[in-house]
């Protein structure tokens, strides 16, 4: 029996996003779709085919979260990062999981998510010397401690979480339909195991937007813990981390070049990079942001610095990301 799987963004419905600059000569062009979305959730500012659809990797984790928070999980505010998190596994980051876990009587062997080394330099270096990934290093952790902890709560079974028929996975894509206003019509399966709903990239900003806005108890304890504790939501220098630090705005990267931003007001931003680099999303977002009057104009330069890897030569900068449009 044939399966109708809908189209997903293509080259077709993209544009130039980005350039990399070395030496005066454009060296690599990154093209995608970009979306900027009004308080309202009508779109202000697009490129390429925002209604296309994409997989939005852990930008989908604010929904996520939102539906633990929604359950009646009760956590501190850095495990209620940790549940929205793609963390770098570092000791203080592990610390905060294995709280969560053991706060409902939880252990590291129930998650589901894969094993793996931590991204974190240090951690990192600590456990291949140890010879051991474990699930409570993997980057969404946090996310899957939050989901065994809403089974807890509601007295779900917790085996079979990820199960995209789980009750907890049902409310979940019941809560993303109702933040972004479209149907799901794809279901997949993320790097962690769970379910992974697709969206287009209007729909995604139009979410987020909601999220950011943190117009209910949920949204607003989640926004209000990400803003006093950004080093959660993914490490100390991640680029993630640092734009939240600076601006003050809700941030969340995705796996293949997606990334997801939000204003207090409910503008928010939505972008794909097509070949699943995050080399330009920052630098992208960030202009989208000045261009909506979100980011003063003169802080955007100093903003993509300090988010966006320099070109080097021979260990001097030589060139530049830019972006395109």
């Amino acid at each position: 029996m044939s399966v109708n799987i809908p189209a997903s963004l293509d080259a077709y419905g993209c544009v130039e996003l980005a350039v990399v600059e070395r030496s005066g000569f454009i060296e690599s062009r990154h093209l995608g779709a970009a979306v900027v979305t009004a308080p309202d959730g009508s779109v202000l500012d697009s490129f390429g085919d925002v209604d296309a659809l994409v997989f939005p990797r852990s930008s989908l984790k604010p929904f996520q979260a939102t539906t633990v928070l929604r359950a009646g999980v009760e956590l501190d505010e850095e495990q209620t990062v940790l549940a929205t998190a793609s963390h770098s596994g570092s000791a203080e980051h592990v610390r905060v999981v294995e709280g969560l876990l053991a706060r409902y009587g939880l252990t590291e062997d129930e998650l589901r998510c894969p094993r793996d080394w931590p991204f974190d330099s240090a951690a990192s270096a600590l456990a291949k010397y140890s010879g051991e990934k474990r699930r409570v290093t993997m980057n969404c952790s946090g996310k899957h401690a939050a989901f065994l902890a809403t089974c807890v709560v509601k007295g779900w079974a917790r085996g079979d979480y990820l199960d995209p028929l789980h009750p907890l996975q049902r409310d979940i894509r019941s809560t993303i339909e109702e933040f972004t206003g479209e149907a799901v019509s794809h279901v997949g399966t993320d790097g962690c195991g769970a379910p992974l709903f697709a969206l287009s990239l209007s729909a995604l900003a139009r979410g987020i937007g909601l999220v950011a806005r943190g117009d209910e108890p949920a949204t607003q304890a989640l926004v209000g813990a990400v803003a006093t504790h950004p080093w959660a939501i993914a490490g100390i220098g991640h680029p993630n981390t640092v734009l939240i630090e600076q601006t003050g705005l809700f941030v969340k990267g995705g796996a293949e070049g997606v990334l997801v931003v939000g204003a207090p007001d409910g503008t928010a931003v939505a972008l794909k990079v097509l070949d699943g680099s995050a080399r330009a999303v920052h630098a992208v977002a960030i202009e989208l942001l000045a261009r909506a009057g979100i980011l003063e104009r003169s802080d955007a330069p100093r903003f993509t610095e300090l988010t966006t890897e320099p070109i080097l030569g021979g260990g001097e900068r030589v060139g530049v990301v830019r972006v395109a449009f």
